[in-house]
């Protein structure tokens, strides 16, 4: 059986790529993947897997001819905040393989928000005729529940990755805080200003190494190199491409500070103890879930002091999740995996 997956992939993005590789991860061993990428190469080159350019549509419909199913291979795909076209694009996808007779899977989804009518429209009618459907958060559950669509919930599949040890990491100093920021227009210069030098002074006090880490380069890494100059000797830019390296560098931090949905997803798998700082309705929905103290960026308190201090008595006193909450959360993140073997059986 040939499966042709298609997600946010080949762009750089930390958390899409680690979906990527859970997800093949994940796939029965008698399924063949094919992936529609935004660099096929890259992708075929990490994954050794048959890969297509997402956007040359004569490749796609005959990479598409030549499966037995379809895959919306995870996370945000289908909302229309971001980005007007990522839903029609990826709808159209579907519908395409719905309209070819294909087996389709709607796979570990974070669904919305969606304020257009018409992309409300497209979401339901895909959804609606997928052999099956899984999603990762309560409010995804709750819209498919509301259009009487059968799925299953389970947490975000990443928490099920296989994290690879990162070399060279024990030769930084420790102890080490992993810090995650990207582009938004929410995390205005002022704002970035004020977590900059409330993350020199939380430095000077905790003595930490801090691990600038940036998920998506074009988005990330302008920030971290913004950074960086203020923690000369005591800080580092780590970029790491592998989505099992970047979770595997959280087994030798401390504590996490991050923007980004998979950041803190991967630190708290990891044993981290998690400081959330939400820009988008995922991020919340994930500190509800865990208990994650954070703030939303609109409420950043504007006294980099309270910033500081709040950070510093987490550090100190703040706990990370259980080992048994963790194996739990880990456990059922592998529905996902059955919901694959049950649909592609």
């Amino acid at each position: 059986m040939r499966a042709l997956l298609s997600g946010y992939y080949g762009k750089g993005n930390g958390g899409d790529e680690a979906l990527l590789a859970t997800l093949l991860q994940m796939l029965p061993s008698h399924v063949t993947p094919v992936v529609l990428s935004g660099n096929p190469e890259e992708t075929h080159n990490r994954y050794n897997v048959e890969t297509h350019n997402r956007m040359a549509m004569l490749p796609v419909m005959k990479a598409m001819r030549s499966c037995d199913a379809f895959i919306w291979g995870g996370g945000s795909l289908i909302q229309d905040v971001t980005s007007t076209i990522s839903p029609l694009y990826y709808g159209g996808l579907m519908t395409l393989a719905q309209t070819m007779g294909l087996k389709t899977i709607a796979w570990a989804q974070g669904i919305g928000p969606l304020v257009r009518p018409q992309t409300q429209w497209l979401a339901r009618r895909n959804f609606a005729g997928c052999t099956k459907v899984s999603v990762r958060d309560r409010a995804s559950a709750a819209l498919l529940s509301n259009w009487q669509i059968p799925h299953i919930i389970a947490p975000d599949p990443v928490w099920a990755l296989q994290g690879k040890p990162v070399p060279g990491l024990a030769d930084l100093p420790a102890p080490r805080v992993a810090v995650t920021l990207r582009s938004h227009p929410q995390l205005t210069d002022t704002r970035l200003a004020n977590l900059t030098k409330a993350l020199v002074d939380f430095q000077k006090a905790t003595q930490a190494f801090i691990l600038l880490l940036p998920f998506q380069k074009s988005e990330d890494l302008g920030i971290a190199q913004t950074i960086q100059p203020y923690l000369p000797e005591v800080s580092q830019i780590l970029c790491l491409e592998d989505p099992q390296l970047l979770k595997g560098v959280y087994r030798g931090v401390d504590m996490a500070i991050g923007m980004r949905l998979h950041s803190l997803i991967m630190a708290a798998a990891e044993g981290c103890r998690c400081f959330a700082l939400s820009y988008d309705p995922k991020v919340n929905r994930l500190m509800e879930d865990l208990a994650i103290p954070g703030w939303d960026l609109v409420d950043l308190p504007d006294d980099v002091n309270v910033i500081s201090k709040t950070w510093v008595e987490h550090y100190a006193n703040g706990e990370a999740l259980s080992s048994e909450k963790i194996q739990s959360l880990v456990d059922r993140a592998l529905m996902h995996r059955e919901l694959l073997i049950e649909a592609l059986s």
